[in-house]
């Protein structure tokens, strides 16, 4: 994690259904398991399934300044093409940017960006369940960055997982551990912060 005082912004994007808000919640109680501050604010349209998801999480060794909703962003996860402006206009030149190639369909720019191409949806299927594809991309963002890490994501899935969707807890460990391992941890050398 960086020095006290910087902070990390993650923002995440997709449509209803793919586990967004799960994400973010898995982010935030790692965080805490790790002894960090965080922020999280979630925001999604009125349909269950097919409409807008966003949510975006901020992680600090101390106190934390910024509002829950933030104007640029260090990292971001794109989980479909729909509502990615959400994400696209608050990327700054360095960003990282986690893309869900098996459903996103468009162009991503590159320029300045680090841009990781993960088939997240194809990864959960490979793990048990198509749902857990948002799940995969913060195993990845974890080993790519060490904003959390997944010993604590891990131990975060109970605590995040309603009392009805107890039989899940392992399918969803399953989904962090195969995102985890879906990327190299030493892909980042070149850009400064990539590991916290």
């Amino acid at each position: 994690m960086p020095s006290s005082g910087t902070e990390r912004e993650l923002l995440l994007t997709g449509i209803g259904g793919q586990g967004v808000q799960l994400a973010a919640q898995l982010v935030a109680r790692a965080a805490v398991i790790d002894h960090r501050e965080v922020m999280l604010f979630g925001s999604y349209g009125g349909m269950m399934r097919g409409g807008n998801t966003d949510a975006t999480v901020v992680v600090a060794e101390g106190p934390i300044l910024a509002p829950p909703t933030v104007p640029f962003a260090w990292a971001s996860i794109v989980m479909h093409h729909d509502y990615w402006s959400f994400v696209k206009e608050r990327l700054r030149p360095g960003s990282l940017l986690l893309v869900n190639t098996t459903v996103f369909r468009g162009e991503i720019p590159r320029d300045g960006l680090h841009v990781f191409d993960i088939p997240a949806t194809d990864i959960a299927v490979d793990a048990g369940n198509i749902m857990t594809a948002s799940v995969v991309m913060v195993g990845a963002l974890s080993a790519l960055t060490g904003l959390v890490s997944l010993d604590a994501l891990l131990e975060a899935v109970p605590q995040s997982l309603p009392p009805y969707r107890t039989k899940h807890i392992e399918l969803n460990q399953a989904a962090l551990r195969a995102g985890f391992g879906s990327v190299a941890r030493d892909a980042l050398p070149a850009w400064d912060g990539a590991r916290c």
